[in-house]
Order: C-alpha cells, then sequence, then structure tokens
C-alpha cells in the first residue's frame, strides 16, 4: 500500500536549501520514491493554516519510506535541510480500496 511523506518547511537559509533541493531526488529514486508536490502554491480552505512550502512524496509502501529516510542517501541532504529550515514531517499510510 503506498505511502507518502508530507512536509511543511519555513526555509531560513536559501542558499544551503538549494543545496538540499540539488541532493534529495536521487535519494528519493533510490527507494521508489517520487515527488506529488514540490513548492506549489498553497491556498488555506479552512482554520488558520498558512504554510510555507510544502512537499509530498509518495513510497511504494511505510517501510520504504522509512528507509529512505534513515539512509545514507539521504543522510547529507538531511542534515543540510535540518540546519536551513524548520521542517514538519509526518509519514501516511495510503488507502488500499481493493
Amino acid at each position: 500500500m503506498a505511502a507518502y511523506v508530507i512536509v511543511e518547511i519555513k526555509i531560513n537559509d536559501t542558499e544551503k536549501y538549494e543545496e538540499y533541493k540539488k541532493l534529495t531526488p536521487a535519494s528519493i529514486a533510490a527507494y521508489d520514491g517520487k515527488f506529488i508536490v514540490r513548492g506549489g502554491a498553497t491556498e488555506t480552505l479552512e482554520g488558520d493554516w498558512q504554510p510555507g512550502r510544502v512537499v509530498v512524496l509518495e513510497f511504494p509502501d511505510a517501510g520504504s519510506a522509512r528507509q529512505w529516510w534513515n539512509s545514507s542517501e539521504y543522510a547529507i541532504a538531511k542534515t543540510i535541510r535540518q540546519s536551513a529550515a524548520d521542517t514538519k514531517m509526518i509519514l501516511v499510510e495510503g488507502v488500499n480500496f481493493l
């Protein structure tokens, strides 16, 4: 069952964050993940949530998402992101309709 990593990011250092953006796609692809949303425009429909940058990743399953997040392929990029931005990140399992 597909799983999604949903991220809200407030960028504090745009130069460092650009470096992060260059390193991340290959690490995601190594775990069969893909970008569904990558920083597009947002519109608040309810509540007072005013997110900065929003990213949604799709992985084949939650295990693949966890392996990516803990991987050596992502480690350097993750360290850069953590120093360049304030991040909220969750893992959500999808729904199997079959």
